[in-house]
């Protein structure tokens, strides 16, 4: 079997919203992405479109579009520890993916799997905003060994987070920020592999047009780290990487009390998975 049909059938495919080693949905924040809002609960609603026809060395007749409605409940206290705001957040994906290659196409919706953040802290300074954060990614979702648009990965990952966002300016009407993940992935016993651990780097520069509005270059990378291991890997040697970049308006609606953001992302220089584009709009209100 050639290696990309065994990496399919694996559920070795990897894209941004339907991956086989990283949980994290890469390109979820932008603009000011290590700053978390004052004290409050938030709910946030991620709306993330990707779309790929190109997938090098991988499956003739590629290609994938897929839509994520991700919601993301925030709770940030006035409890402090080590100078920081403690805080929470839990987030429930629903992610549809229509998959085709030469000979097979693969449609499904469904939930995906959950994330819980116990430990959420929040630094608001001056000249800077920094957040640390460590929480858990478990297999809720439905995994299908022969089927790979399933939103399911079926293994645990626990994720470290940590990042800042620097104002350049006294008025803060300029910044730049880098947000940094690391997962560490437990063994899926379906295929009896362990994927490789996995880092995404968010970052972006932004500038202030007026209070509620901003605008800015942001995008992401996002590596394997460490190679798959056990019986099951197919390509243990194998490591991928992707990079991508592009524009972001951020603005608040004062009557709502909503705050919204629209971004576009094109990826390049991807390697052992699809290269694509992705645009995600999301809207955050506080109750």
């Amino acid at each position: 079997m050639n290696s990309w049909k065994s990496c399919l059938v694996a559920g070795c495919l990897a894209m941004p919203l339907l991956t086989s080693a990283q949980h994290y949905p890469v390109g979820s924040e932008g603009i000011k992405a290590a700053t978390l809002p004052p004290p409050g609960f938030y709910l946030r609603d991620y709306n993330q479109f990707y779309t790929a026809d190109h997938f090098r060395g991988g499956p003739p007749g590629f290609e994938v579009n897929a839509y994520a409605q991700v919601l993301r409940g925030i709770y940030i206290t006035d409890y402090e520890i080590l100078g920081a705001k403690y805080g929470a957040d839990v987030v429930l994906p629903f992610v549809y993916t229509d998959f085709k290659m030469t000979g097979l196409r693969n449609r499904a919706f469904g939930l995906g799997d959950l994330n819980f953040e116990p430990l959420l802290l929040s630094w608001n300074r001056e000249k800077y905003d920094a957040a640390f954060g460590y929480s858990v990614w478990a297999p809720s979702g439905e995994f299908d060994l022969t089927r790979p648009a399933k939103p399911g990965k079926g293994y645990w990952s626990q994720m470290l987070t940590l990042g800042g966002t620097y104002y350049m300016d006294q008025e803060k009407t300029w910044a730049v920020s880098a947000l940094n993940r690391y997962e560490f992935h437990h063994r899926n016993k379906d295929v009896q592999t362990t994927a490789g651990d996995t880092y995404s780097l968010e970052f972006g520069l932004s500038k202030s047009l007026r209070k509620t509005i901003d605008v800015g270059l942001v995008g992401y990378y996002q590596q394997q780290v460490t190679v798959d291991s056990g019986p099951g890997a197919v390509l243990p040697k194998v490591r991928d990487h992707v990079i991508a970049l592009g524009p972001e308006i951020s603005a608040v609606c004062t009557k709502l009390g909503v705050i919204g953001s629209l971004r576009y992302l094109k990826e390049f220089d991807a390697n052992n998975r699809s290269e694509g584009q992705m645009v995600t709009l999301t809207l955050t209100k506080r109750f």
